[in-house]
């Protein structure tokens, strides 16, 4: 009697109290069990989204373009042209088979949240569109009024779909469709009936893509320099006094690349350098007699050894962008370094190639 006494003056029921502790200990008890493993899972799929994308946004290596070229060609000797145009296909399938493939149009993680090596690949197709250019146009004509090439015709286009595309079309499928008619006239190359496709190692040939490879460097490297910022003088109009321009600007700017961007600018450069090397190396090859008689070799390998600096590898976490001579260290203004050495020599090279 004690025992109920007790119960009743606390107000409780004996025996559905203590079916309701069990059961409410025993809901929380599951709750706290849901929320550890729902908590176990986030933080799994955000160490493995990480670690896929720090695996992803390791940069290609760079590659033998000879022994690229062997690979392609089989037991064939390399005929002029062989060497620059498996390079420029090599380069294309590292461009979408990389790790993590092709990024620059991704939308799901972790492509989407990446920005370095999507600034790369850009880098890299920007040099890929003019080289296929300057073969359509250049490379693969014995005059202006000869007819184009049918398979670097159709190729050449394939490489200027918008990069970040994610719909039709595809930029994965263009570009590997455009890879495809490079290997037709590749095949067509190494054969000695085809009498229809010919690459032509003439001096204004390469004077005209190296044209190109100087304003492509020569806007990285003032891009680069901007990253802290500079007063500019505008020289738009120098060395014509009767010149005009549409909108009239300031004599004196001021210059700055967001610092959102630098990275971007950076990574984009890393790229450019990454193919301008190898086809470099493979004009080379290709363009070996044009350059031993205007002596200009030593001043491409120049070219090609200041490009090698620029690929060294970059330890720092982040691309650091201290003050031109301040405390930390700018790796904008590093690179702008390298690409304007080899800027100033492919001006240099020019102007031989253009002696008689």
């Amino acid at each position: 009697m004690r025992f109920w006494r007790r119960l009743k003056m606390a107000g409780r029921k004996p025996f559905l109290d203590s079916n309701e502790e069990i059961t409410d200990g025993y809901v929380d008890q599951q709750k706290s069990k849901t929320l550890r493993n729902v908590l176990a899972a986030v933080l799994v799929v955000f160490l493995l989204i990480t670690g896929l994308g720090w695996y992803w946004s390791s940069e290609p290596d760079l590659f033998d373009v000879r022994e690229q070229t062997a690979k392609s060609i089989g037991e064939q000797k390399p005929v002029v042209g062989a060497t620059t145009t498996a390079t420029l296909i090599h380069s294309i399938e590292i461009l979408l088979h990389k790790p993590g493939g092709y990024l620059s149009n991704d939308m799901l993680p972790p492509g989407v949240l990446l920005d370095n090596i999507p600034s790369w690949e850009f880098g890299v197709l920007v040099q890929m569109r003019d080289l296929s250019k300057a073969m359509r146009e250049a490379f693969s004509r014995s005059q202006s009024q000869s007819t184009e090439d049918a398979d670097l015709a159709i190729a050449e286009p394939r490489f200027h779909i918008d990069h970040r595309s994610w719909a039709v079309p595809w930029p994965e499928s263009e570009y590997a469709e455009g890879q495809e008619y490079l290997a037709a006239y590749l095949q067509r190359l190494m054969d000695n009936q085809a009498y229809d496709a010919q690459f032509f190692a003439r001096a204004d040939n390469l004077r005209y893509w190296l044209g190109t490879v100087e304003t492509r460097l020569g806007s990285l490297s003032q891009r680069l320099s901007a990253s802290v910022g500079q007063r500019r003088i505008n020289t738009d109009l120098s060395g014509d006094a009767a010149g005009r321009q549409s909108t009239r600007t300031a004599a004196e700017v001021v210059v700055k690349t967001s610092w959102l961007q630098i990275d971007n600018v950076f990574y984009e450069a890393r790229g450019t350098t990454w193919a301008l090397l190898h086809f470099l190396k493979a004009v080379e090859v290709d363009f070996a007699e044009v350059l031993a008689r205007k002596n200009a070799r030593t001043s491409l390998q120049q070219i090609i050894l200041e490009l090698e600096m620029s690929q060294q590898p970059v330890h720092a976490p982040v691309i650091v962008n201290g003050e031109g001579f301040g405390l930390l260290a700018n790796h904008s203004l590093v690179m702008a370094s390298y690409i304007s050495r080899a800027n100033a020599a492919i001006i240099d090279l020019r102007e031989l190639l253009s002696q008689g």
